[in-house]
Formats: structure tokens, sequence, C-alpha cells
């Protein structure tokens, strides 16, 4: 059974990745008006592996016979400065989710709560490798802010979808 502390924390960690997919749509949907296929693409991908985290989440807590909540998400930011702006601001969430995980890791150890301690080293395994890639887009963006096409031949050449985990958590909903 999982602890009272853990299950209420990632309650709460449900809405902030649900709140991270409304936030990268609205990154994608910028690069989308910019004519920057791949780069909206890429972000697409993000919001949805940051739903199927959500959803992860909400597998592991029905698994554990404990309640789902769902609750509300703030509006995501949808007007930025330049190319580099929603880079940023994807960056500083991808940081501040590590440090979300990393807590519900915390809690897991403080209850010996080692069923959920084990549900949760998948996301610190993958908020290292989200953290890495946002920081390298950021410093291409950074790099070539006035070359859109370097940008996109980077995303499409670096940043292309990869293969799903085998050893990612299940997806409710999904049938696997």
């Amino acid at each position: 059974m999982a602890a009272a502390r853990f299950v209420d924390q990632l309650n709460i960690q449900i809405g902030n990745e649900f709140a991270a997919h409304q936030q990268y749509v609205s990154v994608a949907i910028y690069f989308d008006g910019r004519t920057m296929p791949q780069t909206a693409a890429f972000f697409y991908r993000q919001a949805r592996e940051e739903r199927d985290h959500a959803m992860m989440m909400a597998q592991y807590l029905l698994d554990a016979d404990q309640p789902v909540t769902m609750p509300a998400v703030e509006a995501p930011v949808s007007e930025f400065a330049d190319l580099v702006a929603p880079i940023e601001l994807a960056l500083a969430q991808e940081r501040r989710v590590t440090l979300e995980i990393s807590r519900l890791m915390q809690i897991a150890r403080e209850e010996s709560d080692f069923a959920s301690e084990q549900f949760t080293t998948w996301f610190i395994k993958e908020q290292v490798e989200e953290t890495a890639k946002m920081s390298d887009l950021l410093a291409v963006v950074k790099r070539s802010a006035q070359n859109i096409e370097a940008i996109e031949d980077y995303v499409q050449r670096e940043q292309s979808a990869r293969g799903a985990d085998p050893m990612a958590p299940r997806i409710a909903g999904s049938g696997v």
C-alpha cells in the first residue's frame, strides 16, 4: 500500500504533469505559428510525454488501490518575446519537475514505501534526459536565433522521436 503522504504528493504531481502538457502545447503552437514544423513537432511530442507521465502516475495509484484526483491547472504562458523565451521556459519547467520528482522520491524513502520509491526511479532517469535535452536545445537556439533553418535542422537531426522505453510504467487508458 502506498504511503498516504506519497499518494497526496503524487496526486499533486499529476496536476503538475498536466500543466507541463498544456505549456508544451502552447510552446508547440508558438513554433507552429512561426513556420518551424520540426520544433513544433518536437514540442507536441513533449506535450504527449507529459500527458503520458500524468497517466502513468494515475495508473500507479489505481494499481495501488488509491484515490486519483484531477486537479485544475493554470493557463499556460502563450506569448513569447522571441525564439529563445519558450525554450528558456521549457528548461525552467524541466528543472522544476526534477525537483518535484526528487521530492516524491524523498517522501517514498521517508515513509519506507519501497514500491513507490521503485516507481519514482524511472521518473528520476527521465528527468535527467529531459533536462539535458532542453539545455542542449536552448544552447542551439541562443546560438542560432537568427537562423531558423539551423534550429530546424538541429531539431530534426538531434531531437527526433525515440522509441518507447520498455521500462516505462504503464499508461492509464493505453491498454498496455
